[in-house]
């Protein structure tokens, strides 16, 4: 027993560091494809397993667990935000503004043009309110719907609303995670936008392409416009849809664009459409209130429509809320101890060429992601790792903020047990990796960005006379910045 003595902590040992992350790819590998058990289940076992391999270097369980409540108390808001857009989903429901949404929609576009009419859409909806996350609980919502109605695979439309929603919140100067990566890089925002939009149109443009092609083979199905109608029908019969059932998302939009934080305005928003559930749909007030928590339920007699609408509400979450709270303990651990930064230490190391660091951060800004269980704890790690760095080497700051946004925010959908990627599921109705092919932006744009920097374009060089070079002249280490964090390892816990 420790009988309450401090032990002493030692900086972990790079095979240490691969021992703790070797564990927890095990035990997500095992639970997932092996076992084919929930990944929750493999996340405890792998904080179990990290548990042990940690006590080597003098943690207890209780100064683990301090760790975990730490990154716990810094992802705080995200969680409040998986519980409240279970709420707007509900209200949204029973008030008609999705499904008002949906039916004016699908009067206006098209089959063969939806998938990229609906990625501009989610685009520029995510640009003016800065979060994908309230872009995909809204405005996906309602384009899921469109989709189903039209005969599009759901996989497919909901690949498209992600990518959609990760470029407006990318390149939004509103978004907190844009906003996080120019301050962990120690970069200017706007100058960090700038940088974001060199290696983001190109991928864009090579999206919308994908997605338009895509998107023509189902304009010609006679199928898909009997299920237009039917769907709009259905809808007519069952919800008054006066146009001011929109009023919710209108302001919900509106707080955004005034800069409201995300918590206050999705309150609002929830607000609104019980009010609108009671005042237009003829609903009473413990209806409307039930479905925060339940959800909207309905049954229309419709075997295209009941599934669009029967969702939302708090305990619909509940899953996703659980998995996001176990895999952000788990990256507090691994980050608390150091096991990340040991890792990046080793890449970089080996670092000669410009495309070679540009995927250094790519990559370890994903690991981070997938480890961590969250982007906002890998764009804070990262940023902070290799801005020193990228100053001995030449590069610009903004540059830096680019690739681990690339990396970090951009990838971290398509990990069905990171926070962003287990709420898009539970949102938009899918599960497990499949729906990760279909995000074609969030694919591509690292792609397109490591290329770019291999053959030194759009390279951003302090010199402007190193435009084009590709090489560096030094390899140099990170060994002190890293070294300076075992001090902090070190006490934690005391």
């Amino acid at each position: 027993m420790d009988n309450g003595t401090v032990r002493e902590k030692k900086y972990p040992e790079f095979k240490h560091a691969a021992a703790a992350l070797g564990v927890v790819i095990v035990c997500l590998f095992l639970s997932i494809m092996v076992f084919k058990i929930s990944i929750q289940a493999g996340l405890m076992a792998a904080i179990v397993c990290v548990t042990f391999v940690s006590r080597p270097l003098g943690y207890r369980f209780e100064e683990l667990l301090k760790f975990s409540v730490k990154a716990l108390d810094e992802a705080s808001g995200a969680l409040w935000i998986f519980l409240l857009i279970g709420t707007i989903i509900g209200t949204w429901m029973i008030s008609g503004t999705v499904p008002a949404v949906i039916y004016y929609g699908l009067g206006v576009i098209t089959p063969a043009v939806f998938l990229p009419a609906g990625l501009i859409l989610c685009s520029l909806t995510s640009l003016a309110t800065g979060t994908s996350w309230g872009t995909m609980g809204t405005i996906g919502i309602a384009l899921l719907g469109m989709g189903q109605g039209m005969g599009i695979p759901t996989e497919l439309t909901v690949g498209m609303i992600i990518s959609g929603a990760c470029f407006g919140d990318k390149m939004s100067p509103i978004s907190d995670t844009t906003n996080l990566c120019a301050v962990a890089s120690g970069a200017d925002l706007y100058a960090s936008i700038r940088a974001m939009i060199l290696t983001m149109t190109p991928a864009y443009l090579i999206a919308l392409v994908i997605f338009t092609i895509m998107g023509l083979q189902y304009g010609d199905n006679s199928a898909n416009f009997a299920v237009i109608e039917e769907t709009r029908a259905v809808l007519a019969e069952h919800f008054n849809l006066n146009p001011i059932v929109m009023l919710p998302i209108v302001i919900l939009l509106g707080l955004n664009v005034l800069k409201m934080p995300a918590v206050p305005a999705m309150a609002c928003g929830t607000f609104a459409g019980i009010v609108v559930a009671v005042v237009l749909q003829g609903e009473t007030i413990a209806a409307a209130m039930e479905a925060m928590n339940s959800g909207f339920v309905i049954s229309t007699g419709s075997v295209y429509v009941d599934p669009i609408l029967n969702r939302g509400g708090v305990q619909s979450m509940m899953n996703t809320f659980s998995l996001a709270f176990i895999a952000i303990s788990l990256g507090g651990i691994l980050d608390g101890v150091g096991y990340m930064k040991v890792i990046v230490e080793q890449v970089i190391n080996r670092v000669r060429t410009v495309g070679q660091l540009a995927a250094s951060v790519i990559a370890t800004s994903f690991l981070s992601s997938t480890m961590l269980g969250e982007d906002y704890l890998s764009l804070i790690l990262n940023g902070n790792l290799y801005k020193e760095e990228f100053d001995r080497k030449g590069l610009t700051r903004p540059m830096l903020a680019r690739l681990v946004s690339e990396g970090g925010m951009m990838m971290a959908p398509l990990i069905p047990w990171t926070t962003v990627g287990a709420f898009a599921r539970t949102t938009l109705g899918v599960q497990g990796f499949g729906v990760s092919a279909y995000c074609f932006l969030n694919l591509i744009n690292p792609v397109v960005s490591i290329l770019m920097a291999t053959f030194g374009i759009f390279v951003l060089w302090n010199d402007p006379a190193n435009k084009g070079k590709r090489r560096f002249d030094t390899n140099t280490s990170l060994r002190r910045e890293v070294k300076g964090a075992a001090k902090e390892a070190k006490g934690a816990g005391k």
